[in-house]
């Protein structure tokens, strides 16, 4: 039972070391507003969002206000569009008049964005799934608030290559339709491996098919929190550095969980799942770098960054899980540029690069997140940062994930603006030896010899 005294003993964190619930995302199925005439389908589609979410941002507001609890976006994430749309949408244009119409939706009920834009083409794409993913450039770049995500590997088929080089073209074409805004529909398409049917934070969030009618997911955050807490221990031990983490996460994990609860309760939508990945924001103070930096590194990217965000993640998770009986999505550590003060900090001064940042997935939650490249990279290269991430997933049965952002215009040395959440980044340079060949053969990279477990 959670009581309120627990939410009192939080107080601190939340007025003085940045710890929120970082969303609130209602999980909507679309697989009832399936119909072959397009119109009927849009038509479907909004009706179903509005009605099933008109209270989410007002309950989200109420629970704040009562607990004193910052709940920072609220949020919707729907059935993979590619399955919605399969049957009424015969080219890339169909589909983006869904965007159009997810996006009036979000508008119309309040919510920050609404993820689930997605295909899932681990294996091969249908001709549904190819229309949905060439439609992105042109779904963002005429959209406010809708996310994208493309899954196109995992441990138990391997990775479609093919998908892989058409996402490093679509990533290049989203970049050249939103470059007016430093290439920020990049922001919002992310790429992976072994992505989780119930991941509530956004550009990856979409409802699995797995998944009933209606699901509350909730997303909680406190690096500042974390911070805090094992500056306590400076000096001390490993057993001493890990109990604090492990402590600190369950404080944290139980506020998301009272959270989750009373959202349930107040909308009546059953209760998923409490994500308690360390989600940072630009704000000094909210930083996973500096976590990093806190247990004993000069700058993140220093000797010793993996072996320390390995512990990190491991501890965050032992101390979570103890506090909820239903922990899923990511759940981890995030590491992404922009978002992360002391991550942009590390780049500006070239303690941290894209190779280390890639060492570093290994070992946390996602991948490659929200790091600006030169404009100039060209799609076979980005294809291949892709493969090489969803290489790191598929043989280590996790999550991993690419949001990357050619900005187009800019060069090493230059900075992107996207504001809010999103923060801004250093241009990070890339290597740019030719690898089109490897990426142009056909076909999919097999699944590897463990995934064989029946």
């Amino acid at each position: 039972m959670i009581n309120r005294y627990e939410v009192y003993e939080t107080n601190q964190m939340i007025a003085e070391e940045n710890l929120d619930v970082r969303t609130i995302t209602l999980g909507i199925s679309l697989l009832d507003c399936i119909d072959a005439d397009l119109d009927k389908l849009n038509e479907n589609i909004y009706n179903k969002i509005t009605t099933v979410a008109k209270d989410l941002v007002k309950t989200g507001e109420e629970i704040e206000q009562e607990f004193g609890i910052p709940i920072v976006n609220k949020r919707i994430s729907i059935t993979p569009v590619a399955l919605i749309g399969g049957a009424a949408c015969k080219s890339p244009e169909d589909f983006v008049t869904i965007a159009k119409t997810l996006d009036k939706a979000a508008k119309e009920v309040g919510v920050n964005f609404i993820g689930g834009y997605s295909a899932l083409v681990s294996k091969s794409m249908t001709k549904s799934d190819e229309n949905l993913i060439r439609s992105v450039p042109q779904a963002l770049a005429c959209t406010d608030r809708i996310c994208s995500s493309i899954n196109v590997g995992s441990t138990k088929t391997g990775i479609n290559m093919d998908a892989v080089r058409l996402c490093g073209e679509i990533v290049k074409k989203t970049a050249d339709a939103t470059k007016e805004n430093d290439s920020l529909g990049c922001a919002k398409l992310v790429v992976f491996c072994n992505a989780p049917d119930d991941n509530p934070f956004m550009a990856g969030a979409f409802l699995g098919v797995t998944e009933g009618d209606a699901v509350i997911n909730v997303g909680v955050s406190g690096p500042g929190v974390v911070k805090h807490a094992i500056e306590q221990v400076r000096g001390k031990g490993f057993e001493e550095l890990c109990e604090t983490i492990k402590k600190t996460a369950f404080k944290v994990t139980r506020v998301g969980q009272l959270v989750a609860g009373e959202a349930s309760k107040r909308l009546g939508i059953p209760f998923g799942i409490i994500d308690l990945s360390l989600a940072p924001t630009p704000a000094i103070g909210d930083s996973v770098a500096e976590i990093l930096e806190e247990i004993g590194l000069e700058r993140v990217g220093a000797p010793g960054t993996t072996a320390a965000l390995a512990m990190l993640n491991d501890q965050v998770k032992k101390g979570g899980v103890m506090a909820s009986s239903y922990v899923g999505g990511l759940s981890g550590a995030f590491i992404p540029v922009s978002e992360d003060k002391g991550m942009i900090d590390a780049v500006e001064m070239g303690a941290l690069t894209i190779e280390k940042l890639e060492a570093m997935t290994c070992v946390c939650s996602v991948g490659l997140d929200m790091i600006a490249i030169p404009g100039k990279t060209s799609a076979s290269t980005i294809s291949g940062i892709i493969a090489d991430e969803m290489a790191i997933g598929m043989v280590n049965q996790k999550t991993t994930a690419v949001r990357l952002i050619p900005v187009i215009g800019k060069d090493v040395g230059e900075t992107a603006e996207f504001g809010g959440l999103l923060g801004y980044a250093p241009i990070i340079p890339v290597n740019e030896y030719d690898c089109s060949a490897f990426v142009n053969r056909k076909g999919r990279i097999p699944a590897p010899v463990h995934s064989f477990k029946n």
